[in-house]
């Protein structure tokens, strides 16, 4: 298998984030508009996807492991029955500055994909993201980026600016 790899940060690029707080459990998950359609799309661009996401309420105790994996596997359920296959989810349940820290910025998560998927190559992948963290995460692993427009304040310059990831699909096929 190549090594372009499609890393996708979860909570607002591809399921509604809760910016007051954390998706708890499955009723607080909804999808963004055109993430299922989008990711059908890209697929067909990358050798694989990879979600990459940070997620301190489980450091916090506000949620835990098995909750956190019940979520996903709803999320992986929903993506598979139309087509999209996820490779892994990797998932940094540290809080802020804890060490050691697996949190984007920190490159952890995109190192521990390289050594299960040892084709990754860095240079030929893409980073979606919708915060700063996202876009330094990819630029420091040497990706391309894509930033998720937001209500988020974002002062990283990515590769694209996006507002869905059909979007991106468009904006990467257009060239």
């Amino acid at each position: 298998m190549r090594g372009k790899t499609l890393f996708l940060d979860r909570d607002g690029v591809i399921n509604v984030r809760n910016f007051d707080g954390y998706i708890l459990n499955c009723e607080e998950f909804h999808f963004l508009p055109n993430v299922i359609h989008g990711l059908q799309s890209l697929a067909s661009l990358f050798d694989r996807i990879i979600i990459v996401t940070n997620q301190q309420c489980i450091g916090k105790n506000i949620i835990t492991r098995s909750n956190l994996d019940r979520i996903h596997r709803y999320m992986l359920d929903m993506m598979e029955n139309e087509g999209v296959i996820i490779a892994e989810i990797f998932v940094a349940e540290n809080l802020r500055g804890e060490e050691p820290d697996r949190r984007k910025p920190a490159i952890a998560m995109g190192m521990e994909a390289k050594a299960q998927f040892p084709s990754i190559d860095f240079s030929q992948s893409l980073m979606v993201g919708d915060t700063d963290t996202d876009i330094r995460f990819g630029k420091q692993l040497g990706m391309k980026t894509a930033l998720v427009k937001s209500p988020e304040v974002c002062s990283e310059n990515p590769d694209y600016l996006v507002e869905d990831l059909m979007d991106l699909y468009r904006q990467l096929t257009q060239k």
